[in-house]
């Protein structure tokens, strides 16, 4: 995770939505020190615990709860459900300030459609975090729009950086980068599901299968980051020939696990252009 202090960082930031992303993002801003934070929520039960320099609005108890959270903002995160979107614009879109950096994290929401709905004034960005972005490990892509400044650019990314990695991509390559990093973290952990599953039909009780498989993939984690080695090679280390290992490794071959990421990756890149679709 990026120092707060190091990067400039812009000042106030809103969230609108408090959910699943737009909680993780609001996680790592806090746990970085971010000050004049505004997040909104539905209903009282979304809401985020009371946190210094954080203004937490209900839409349900103030029905100007967004307006009131983009007024002066310098960026806005909007982190409410793809279909939630164009109301919300609509709701937010003259209470802009101008020159707002205003940043979707709605899969399959595209800058042009936003754009069309917001004054000339902002400035459009998409961006697809992931949820390890609440503990400040999170993979963030951003797409700029065309005209977008390198200091709104800058700026933008720089808010993404408290919670993690950026990676800049032109946004023709969003859906591609969601259903890598952004849908990424329930393939690893439904790996992990079976993975345990299959340690208990070998006679391990639940908490013994959970320390040796999480154990075993956290420790895997770390030497790859560690060693800045490539995985294959790290792979080929375990494997030794004519192994244990090399015989278990065959059979994830055979079933072709390459294909079924490509197959996988495909399914979720076609949904999210579905929604874009409407």
């Amino acid at each position: 995770m990026t120092d707060a202090a190091a990067v400039a960082l812009p000042s106030p930031v809103a969230i609108l939505g408090g959910g699943s992303m737009g909680g993780a993002i609001l996680s790592g801003l806090l746990a970085a020190g971010v000050p004049d934070l505004r997040v909104t929520t539905r209903t009282p039960t979304r809401a985020p615990q009371p946190a210094e320099g954080l203004a937490v609005l209900i839409a349900e108890q103030d029905v100007g709860a967004n307006r009131t959270a983009v007024a002066g903002a310098r960026v806005v995160v909007v982190a409410v459900k793809p279909a939630g979107v164009p109301a919300l614009l609509a709701e937010i879109a003259d209470a802009l300030e101008p020159g707002t950096l205003v940043v979707s994290v709605a899969v399959g929401v595209r800058i042009a459609s936003m754009v069309a709905a917001l004054p000339d004034s902002v400035v459009v960005f998409r961006a697809m975090p992931n949820t390890p972005s609440a503990v400040g490990a999170g993979v963030t892509g951003v797409a700029a729009p065309p005209e977008g400044r390198p200091e709104d650019v800058e700026t933008v990314a720089a808010v993404f950086r408290t919670v993690g990695t950026v990676v800049q991509v032109a946004e023709d390559r969003i859906d591609a980068l969601s259903s890598v990093s952004g849908s990424g973290p329930a393939y690893v952990y439904l790996f992990l599901e079976r993975f345990i599953d299959a340690a208990m039909r070998l006679g391990f009780d639940a908490d013994e299968a959970r320390a040796l498989v999480v154990g075993t993939a956290d420790g895997a984690l770390r030497l790859l980051a560690d060693s800045g080695e490539d995985p294959a090679e790290l792979r080929r280390r375990v494997t030794s020939p004519k192994g244990t290992t090399e015989r278990a490794v065959a059979v994830f071959e055979q079933r072709d696990l390459g294909g079924i990421f490509d197959e996988a990756l495909a399914a979720a890149i076609a949904r999210a252009q579905e929604i874009a679709a409407g």
